[in-house]
């Protein structure tokens, strides 16, 4: 586990600056759709607090800082410095640094206390780390009762065929294509390979449940290629 957790390490520490060039590629531009949908769904309030895990180089935190407003408060959390100095300078450049604090830590272990935050969030970085349940609890322990727990994830298309063909995608043409356009074969060869020991959306639904979030909703995008899963914490 720690061995994964290294790994992971290095590689976004390496793929930092061309993470936000990439994650269009992969998804063909359409993760902002996905995430777009999303907050609609979560109905964010201004004043409200949040805190996005494995937050990357912050377009989500970002997304929640604006629901949130300047009255409220968000968190980016994540444990490539790299990463986050790529966030810092998106923050400032959206003038939401009075909202947004960000922070190095480890999604397995995060510094806040229970029931903290009324929305925790993680975008396409699930699969990538060392204990998936792990994670789902501390996301369900910091968020406050009746908050809910977010997750946008690449997944498993169930039509068996689909998912036959977006392997094919996934696994063998989208490392040449890194290849050609950041020049880092190695690094997303490895990417798609995280997804093969990942649940399904319905197996991923059930770990949430066991997390203590009752209601899950899934939303699935273009057949199941990407999910959304949405759990409340229920209230005492």
């Amino acid at each position: 586990m720690k061995d994964k957790a290294q790994f992971v390490h290095s590689v976004f520490e390496s793929i930092a600056d061309d993470y936000d060039k990439m994650n269009n590629v992969i998804s063909f531009g359409s993760h902002v759709a996905w995430r777009n949908y999303t907050m609609k769904q979560m109905n964010i309030q201004p004043g409200q607090t949040a805190l996005d895990v494995a937050c990357g180089t912050c377009d989500w935190t970002i997304a929640l800082a604006e629901a949130v407003g300047p009255s409220g408060r968000v968190v980016g959390l994540d444990f490539s410095q790299n990463m986050l100095d790529v966030g810092a300078y998106k923050v400032a450049k959206e003038k939401q640094d009075q909202v947004v604090s960000l922070v190095n830590a480890d999604a397995m272990n995060l510094p806040y206390e229970d029931n903290t935050f009324d929305y925790v969030t993680i975008g396409f970085a699930l699969r990538n780390v060392p204990d998936v349940q792990t994670v789902l609890k501390e996301m369900t322990r910091v968020v406050k009762p009746g908050g809910k727990v977010v997750s946008l994830e690449v997944s498993k298309p169930p039509f068996k065929p689909y998912r036959q063909l977006f392997y094919l995608y996934f696994y063998h043409i989208l490392p040449f294509v890194a290849k050609l356009t950041v020049n880092k074969y190695e690094q997303y060869a490895w990417l798609p390979q995280s997804l093969t020991n990942f649940p399904d959306s319905r197996e991923l639904a059930g770990m949430f449940q066991k997390a203590g979030l009752d209601p899950v909703q899934i939303k699935l995008f273009m057949g199941g290629v990407a999910a959304l899963h949405m759990g409340t914490k229920p209230s005492p």
